[in-house]
């Protein structure tokens, strides 16, 4: 059986971070992975060119059952941290709305960035190589079975991440793992994920497949977000919609706001004054796309003159106007989600180092923890942080 100081179970974001932290700590420490490849996830993110952390991060951009879990990580380990990190090693990048940071290149950048810092810091990375059991031996120590042979570590990092994107090899085995040793695990589910239609509802909005539009939606608990909305043939996409996915649940209803930086009572009233005779089809026809308009709106009341509108009716377009109200079949799940919401609760782990109160030596990082964050390179920047906890700990 060969021994390293530390044994780190997944070669991601929060894997190779807790790595190189504990690798240039002098620690001697092995990666393992079942994939063909590391970091698979940060290669595909940010349409390739990985959204890989965020000007400004706040715990309020975080979804946790304890709230100020992520506070201490954040606070030691910034974005600013991680940005000078990528400087040094040459990558170019730029900012988008809200402050989010991409490679100008590819998310190549960055994982050859972890691979090379992992490198400096003498740390061992195998891949292809299926974890089958974990126990913890009497004098302490974790034993490992696996497809290619027998390991055992003084402090073990769970850094296996959550369910979404089953296609990169995402499985339950932190959940797993965390269970066997008697932590306590909470319910998952897919976030930053598209919505679904309900068939009648496909029906009639498939026509819309393509369209964006400025939005802001709210959740039944007073959550919004005010980004572009997406229309695809299975139900709304686009970044309001990933965001508010987050708050959402099952049978409730959101609501759009499809005029955000408009009030269409002051425009109607405008255009009314200006363009008596305009039908409401040509009025509305100048702030959002006709189809979406004639989707909305029945013919008839489209084809009125503004002046001929009565004040119900006018009251019933600006209601509908910024006050859409949707109930939604549901998500694509996993299959397309960004985040899992839910995992080893955060109660059961140090917010200092990410290590297990009950079983020490074992330790957690990224999104195996119920530790989700918005849309705009929060979850990367958690996975920097809880790694870089966990790497000075081990």
């Amino acid at each position: 059986m060969k021994h390293h100081q530390v044994i780190i179970i997944g070669a991601g974001a929060a894997g190779l971070m807790c790595a190189a932290t504990a690798g240039y700590r002098g620690r001697d420490v092995l990666v393992l992975d079942n994939a063909k490849q590391a970091g698979r996830k940060i290669l595909i993110s940010g349409g390739g060119r990985c959204n890989f952390t965020n000007q400004k991060v706040e715990p309020g951009n975080f979804i946790c059952q304890n709230p100020h879990f992520v506070k201490s990580a954040l606070a030691r380990y910034r974005s600013q941290d991680f940005i000078e990190l990528v400087e040094r090693h040459g990558i170019e990048y730029h900012e988008r709305d809200h402050g989010q940071l991409f490679c100008n290149d590819s998310a190549k950048e960055i994982v050859a960035m972890l691979l090379t810092e992992c490198d400096w810091a003498g740390v061992q990375i195998q891949l292809r190589t299926e974890i089958q059991s974990v126990i913890k031996n009497a004098v302490g120590q974790f034993e490992l079975e696996t497809s290619k042979g027998r390991y055992s570590c003084d402090s073990l990092v769970i850094a296996t991440g959550g369910l979404s994107m089953p296609k990169l090899g995402a499985t339950p085995f932190g959940y797993k793992l965390a269970e066997q040793f008697g932590l306590k695990v909470l319910p998952t589910s897919a976030g930053l994920v598209p919505f679904t239609w309900h068939s009648e509802q496909k029906q009639l909005f498939e026509p819309l497949s393509g369209i964006a539009v400025p939005s802001t939606i709210t959740a039944k608990d007073g959550t919004q977000f005010s980004e572009a909305l997406l229309f695809t043939h299975r139900g709304l996409s686009g970044p309001a919609v990933l965001q508010i996915s987050n708050y959402w649940r099952p049978g409730e209803t959101i609501s759009i706001d499809l005029l955000p930086n408009m009030d269409a009572t002051v425009s109607l009233d405008d255009a009314l004054a200006q363009h008596p005779k305009q039908s409401l089809r040509n009025t509305l026809s100048q702030w959002l796309p006709k189809r979406l308009i004639e989707l909305l709106f029945d013919e008839a009341l489209l084809n009125k003159a503004l002046n001929q509108l009565v004040h119900a009716e006018r009251d019933r377009v600006v209601d509908k106007l910024h006050h859409w109200e949707l109930l939604m079949n549901g998500t694509e799940g996993y299959r397309t989600a960004e985040v899992t919401l839910g995992g080893v609760d955060t109660n059961e782990l140090s917010s200092k180092d990410m290590q297990s109160k009950k079983v020490p030596g074992l330790f957690f990082a990224g999104e195996v923890m119920d530790v989700s964050g918005w849309l705009g390179g929060f979850n990367f920047q958690w996975a920097w942080a809880s790694g870089v906890a966990a790497g000075q700990a081990v």
